[in-house]
């Protein structure tokens, strides 16, 4: 009886502190990073990290950057150097441009250890966003341990992830997705978008094991990646003003700690996506009045990066205005 109660207080306390969390506007609200995390120590293989990633069921990829309607998606390529690996994970947004969701750094650091982070594309995010292992230690007290687990900010170990130990093998070739725009795999069909209360709902469970920091480890990976990020000028158009009103919150928050009022300046509401935010559990179709994106004013982008082989390939540049190129082979039927 008292398990029962205890699962039932759980899922009411997990259930209003949801409510209480509100949406940036931001693609980010749509990905969860916790979640891509948690495919990513599961996978046996790069190639099967990105299968979980785009699999229903496991609520981790909820985006729809291009507002057809349909979740986009997610493509991955490892650029490696040496020991380390950066693993972007990215959508492309049309058949000229592509957008980077976020990448995974990791970097070897002894015989038989690794680190990890996986870092939120600031386009999505606002600001780049660090998210990373959070280790795990059983609380005990009178009478034995307790079955409840504690978080500590601590880098934790990942050499014995199968993907991790996938990639460190000698005769490891980094992989490059071959899906393109409107080339996916056959068994890959596209879903319509969640809510966001719905989607944040379904992927909350993963943050118990992965919390957000704010400092960079993966220095040797980050460096491998920055010359590499692709950013597309339609998703950058997209939310332009929802990065206005985040970066004024964000103002008001800090202004609101220094004045000695705990951080709760007041919230600055702007239009939203509503296509995004749908919060009923359903998903949702997309909203016809929603303005598609100025085509005159994305300009053409350069490819998107494919030969990493080595760490060497073209380089895109970090400004908005350079998307990715994201043509390839033809395969299965994909969205529309």
């Amino acid at each position: 009886m008292k398990k029962i109660l205890s699962s039932i207080s759980f899922a009411i306390l997990a259930t209003v502190s949801v409510a209480q969390e509100d949406s940036t506007g931001l693609g980010g609200d749509n990905f969860s990073l916790q979640g891509a995390l948690e495919m990513f120590s599961k996978a046996s293989s790069i190639e099967d990290f990105e299968k979980a990633l785009n699999a229903e069921s496991n609520h981790v990829n909820n985006l729809d950057l291009n507002d057809d309607g349909e979740v986009d998606y997610v493509r991955v390529v490892d650029n490696m150097q040496d020991d380390a690996h950066a693993i972007v994970l990215q959508v492309a947004v049309d058949e000229k441009e592509a957008q980077d969701i976020a990448v995974i750094e990791l970097e070897k650091t002894g015989e038989a250890a690794a680190q990890i982070q996986i870092v939120g594309d600031e386009e999505l995010y606002g600001e780049t966003e660090y998210v990373e292992p959070a280790e795990e230690k059983a609380s005990g007290g009178k009478g034995g341990p307790s079955p409840a687990m504690e978080t500590r900010p601590a880098v934790m170990n990942v050499w014995l992830w199968p993907s991790v130990q996938f990639v460190y093998v000698r005769t490891y070739k980094p992989w490059v997705s071959p899906y393109r725009w409107r080339s996916y795999p056959l068994r890959w069909k596209p879903w319509r978008p969640y809510g966001w209360r719905a989607h944040r709902g379904h992927c909350r469970h993963y943050n118990a094991r992965y919390h957000v920091v704010n400092v960079q480890r993966c220095h040797k990976a980050h460096g491998v990646y920055a010359s590499r990020r692709v950013v597309s000028p339609k998703v950058h158009t997209k939310y332009a003003k929802a990065h206005e009103v985040h970066k004024a919150n964000a103002h008001n928050k800090a202004k609101g700690n220094k004045d000695g009022h705990g951080g709760k300046g007041d919230n600055v509401k702007g239009d939203r996506n509503k296509g995004d935010h749908n919060d009923s559990g359903k998903p949702h179709k997309a909203d016809a009045n929603v303005k598609k994106p100025n085509k005159q004013q994305a300009k053409p982008a350069a490819n998107a990066n494919d030969n990493n082989k080595g760490g060497k390939g073209s380089k895109s540049s970090p400004k908005p205005g350079k998307g990715g190129a994201v043509k390839g082979p033809k395969g299965g039927k994909g969205k529309k």
